[in-house]
């Protein structure tokens, strides 16, 4: 091993909800963890994506905001003390001469681990910008991909572009505290639960949201720094002008496996195919979880990553203590030690 390099048992690439909860069950199993992600903050699409939307199907929470839960997440983690490399994506993973792995990030950082557990989500992503003129010099600002705090839209002028569950549920929320929203989208039907559709119905025939339809969009203005209005068009090609402090777009997220794809592992359709049992995949010693392990008839649920992380962390185990018999016990049996 490289005497400069950070070492540890298990390397958690990832660090979204399952993720951070491998980090319990690991931990759990007395095997220290490094956590690395491309992100500045834990929580994964959690976090960047939807961190104030509901979340209904986390057993034990009939309804948990998306960054409670992370919150919560990494509260379970921190009594095992894991290590968090955030902000550097992983770059290179390649075995080593003592059965382990080494790991190597964009921003320089060493690691060499027993076992890896990849729970990378859909790998990389970013969002899907539509082709306006200029629109880079608004990104940030007034051309938002993300809402982290819906109070910044409070009292202001909103346009929403997309059809789908993204841009339905932000009109629902948004629609509670903006001056105004627009929803622009190129026909009257919407891509979102029948629920949503029903209530975005009943605010617009209550004149809290302006339905835009069917219109997509056409161009910006504004100063380059302030917007100032969406310019939309028709499918006959008649323009409207949207007063507007801000532009949400919401046309899905661009995915790729990123460095992943290089790694040597059986792919499936942009997903690592792994036995369900264990999590392993093709290369023994590195298992993957979550949203971009696949097998057959997986369920795609955060709750179905948190049993996958502990199926992997209990598959692992026997790499970090060769030889040491493992006894299962409950944790309300072994209990967790105090941060």
């Amino acid at each position: 091993m490289s005497p400069t390099a950070e070492k540890t048992d298990v390397a958690i690439i990832g660090a979204g909800p399952v993720g951070l909860f491998a980090v319990f069950e690991c931990g759990m199993l007395k095997m220290r963890c490094h956590v690395l992600d491309a992100l500045d903050a834990p929580g994964g699409q959690l976090t960047a994506l939807y961190p104030e939307k509901p979340i209904y199907d986390i057993p034990g929470y009939p309804r948990i905001d998306a960054a409670a839960l992370v919150e919560k997440l990494v509260a379970q983690a921190a009594p095992f003390h894991p290590i968090y490399r955030l902000g550097q994506q992983v770059t290179s993973l390649a075995p080593t001469a003592d059965g382990g792995f080494s790991l190597a990030t964009s921003s320089g950082t060493a690691i060499e681990a027993r076992a890896v557990m990849i729970a990378a989500g859909v790998g990389a992503f970013g969002p899907n910008r539509p082709p306006l003129q200029g629109i880079e010099a608004y990104e940030g600002s007034a051309v938002r991909y993300l809402v982290t705090r819906r109070e910044e839209f409070r009292g202001k002028r909103v346009v929403i572009a997309g059809g789908g569950d993204s841009a339905v549920d932000w009109t629902l929320s948004l629609g509670e505290v903006a001056g105004k929203v627009m929803v622009v989208h190129r026909r009257d039907k919407f891509r979102c639960a029948p629920e949503s559709a029903a209530r975005l119905k009943a605010m617009a025939d209550a004149g809290r949201v302006e339905m835009v339809v069917p219109y997509q969009l056409d161009a910006l203005e504004g100063d380059g720094t302030r917007l100032s209005a969406v310019m939309v068009k028709s499918l006959d090609g008649a323009v409207r002008r949207l007063e507007a402090d801000f532009l949400l777009p919401f046309f899905g997220l661009a995915m790729t496996l990123g460095p992943i794809a290089g790694w040597g592992l059986n792919l499936e359709r942009n997903h690592i195919a792994v036995d369900p049992s264990t999590c392993a995949t093709s290369t023994p010693g590195i298992h993957a979880v979550g949203d971009i392990a696949t097998y057959p008839r997986k369920l795609k649920l955060i709750l179905t990553g948190f049993a996958e992380a502990a199926q992997a962390a209990h598959a692992i185990y026997p790499r970090v203590h060769p030889g040491e018999a493992l006894h299962f016990e409950y944790s309300t049996s072994k209990g967790v030690p105090a941060a």
